[in-house]
């Protein structure tokens, strides 16, 4: 007979004495609840919905963080979590292996494209990256060229929290209390079209801009010295400053300059995998072979965490004979029970065609969108798949953007609660311009787009006012 310890429920004025008192939240002001109302608590998820410690109900229009794409609720992953966790609840990967990684690792291999058959696990999206970022160093190092150790980014791109992949992440005012990070991180313009006549690019043919953005990695690769360059990091759809696709025919142009000068090329997808722009791996969507992706988030829809980095049959080949090994590891990674997960969530997802219903779904929620472009404060509307950001602006002929105190006022002060309040969970994000992003579940359609676009234009048109 199975017994499990019965928990009082708190109540909402105990959980926010106790969250003040101990949580530390990340990336957020501790003062909502030091010196403010508290913080909102979330108790409940199912579907595209998820309830807060005060029985209201939200549209989740972020997969809570990029994550939740096959839904909230799902009961199977939890039984299959459950019935892992009593046959094998934790073993780990360095030196034995236990049979749901060996399938994940198989399953992923699958799906990647080319000779990406190689997957090395964590428990995160930040840590893929740092294993990206060592195992490129350490495999120039092989190759005898020792000072192939520098890494490209864009400006404003988000790569995660350890020293290295902070080193790789383009936005200084995350970076700036942590210095010195890691050496070596160089930035290149990111592919914000809407922005390029600030960049001095091409600003009236989308094509010819791609081809400029990927130029400017070759001029930076060629500036530092190609015999100094270990890699090149980029997300499929650059998540921060507020969702950049590439242009027609960026990739292809990148992974010539990288083959050119013998530079490794890693697509960021921990937020891009697992259907977010429809397919498994977004290089697939657009139509390039990296030689390493790192992902995360959506692998388990976030039922457990996972992290992994897949890379080719060049890069695992140095480490499949003799004694040599990649001394690099996570307690945690491939997990039994997260790969376990991961596993039946993939299933979902072939199940009820998610990539498909994303591909097929995609143009009418840009269209629900665009229709807010009819606003003074919509400047541009982009992202693909179930990946949108909307940009505010202060002035539409202009473009004119808002300074740091108006973006205070309208982001913190005033969207954030605004949006939530009228039932919407989303991001008002000011890491470049002001954005909103929005990254629903996969499961959502047409009647939420419209709802969605509802809540949005009651809340910017009210926003205006403010100004």
């Amino acid at each position: 007979m199975s017994t499990t310890t019965e928990r009082t429920p708190r109540t909402e004025a105990e959980l926010q004495s106790m969250a003040r008192d101990h949580l530390w939240m990340h990336f957020a002001r501790q003062s909502v609840m030091t010196d403010g109302p508290g913080v909102p608590i979330i108790v409940k998820g199912e579907g595209h919905h998820i309830w807060d410690s005060r029985g209201k109900r939200y549209i989740d229009g972020l997969a809570g963080l990029f994550v939740v794409n096959a839904g909230h609720g799902r009961k199977r992953l939890a039984e299959v979590a459950a019935q892992q966790a009593e046959q094998l609840a934790f073993f780990p990967i360095w030196s034995y292996a236990h049979p749901a990684a060996i399938e994940l690792a198989d399953r992923l291999a699958d799906y990647a494209p080319g000779d990406l058959n190689h997957v090395f696990f964590s428990t995160g999206g930040g840590e893929a990256v740092e294993t990206a970022f060592k195992l490129a160093k350490y495999y120039w190092k092989l190759q005898g060229k020792p000072t192939k150790h520098k890494v490209i980014s864009r400006s404003v791109a988000y790569h995660g929290t350890p020293q290295g992949a902070l080193a790789i992440t383009g936005i200084p005012a995350m970076k700036s209390m942590f210095e010195p990070v890691t050496p070596g991180g160089f930035r290149v313009p990111n592919t914000n079209f809407y922005r390029a006549d600030d960049m001095g690019a091409p600003s009236d043919d989308l094509e010819a801009f791609g081809v400029w953005a990927a130029d400017r990695i070759e001029e930076m690769i060629e500036f530092e010295g190609p015999d100094t360059v270990a890699a090149v990091f980029l997300e499929p759809v650059q998540n921060s400053g507020g969702c950049f696709p590439p242009p027609p025919g960026y990739f292809q142009r990148v992974r010539e300059i990288c083959d050119k000068h013998d530079v490794l090329l890693v697509s960021d997808e921990v937020i891009c995998a697992f259907g977010r722009i429809g397919h498994m791996f977004a290089c697939d969507a657009y139509g390039y072979e990296p030689d390493m992706i790192t992902c995360a988030k959506a692998m388990t829809s976030g039922y457990s965490p996972i992290g992994a980095t897949i890379v080719s049959d060049r890069i695992y080949e140095p480490f499949a004979h003799g004694d040599r090994a990649f001394y690099h590891g996570y307690t945690f990674g491939g997990h039994p029970v997260s790969a376990a997960v991961a596993l039946e969530n993939l299933d979902i997802f072939e199940e009820e065609g998610l990539n498909e219903r994303v591909r097929e779904n995609s143009p009418l929620f840009r269209a629900a969108l665009e229709r807010l472009t009819d606003l003074p404060i919509v400047g541009d509307v982009r992202g693909d798949g179930y990946f949108f950001g909307i940009e505010l602006v202060k002035d539409k002929a202009t473009k004119q953007t808002f300074d740091d105190d108006e973006s205070e006022r309208l982001l913190r002060g005033f969207m954030s609660k605004a949006l939530f309040d009228a039932g919407l969970y989303c991001r008002a994000d000011d890491r470049g311009d002001p954005v909103i992003q929005l990254a629903p579940p996969l499961t959502i359609g047409p009647a939420e787009f419209d709802e969605i676009e509802q809540i949005l234009r009651g809340v910017l048109t009210e926003a205006w006012t403010r100004l």
